[in-house]
């Protein structure tokens, strides 16, 4: 199984934000932007401060696909 962050793109697009936006307002680098848009694995605490910036769960960013 591989995690996607597709659903985290079409929220961002919902809330009229870009990457830098979310990266402003989660306080984390462009590494883990970068990371995000490729699809590798990045840390929970990264993808928790994603969520309290975007007032969503983690079912709301990412899903599971099968590979």
């Amino acid at each position: 199984m591989k995690i996607t962050y597709n659903k985290s793109w079409k929220l961002l697009i919902d809330k009229d934000m870009k990457r830098k936006d979310l990266q402003d307002a989660a306080r984390i680098s462009s590494a883990s932007i970068a990371k995000l848009g490729k699809g590798e694995n990045i840390t929970t605490d990264v993808l928790l401060k994603i969520c309290s910036a975007l007032d969503c769960t983690l079912e709301d960013i990412i899903e599971t696909i099968k590979d």
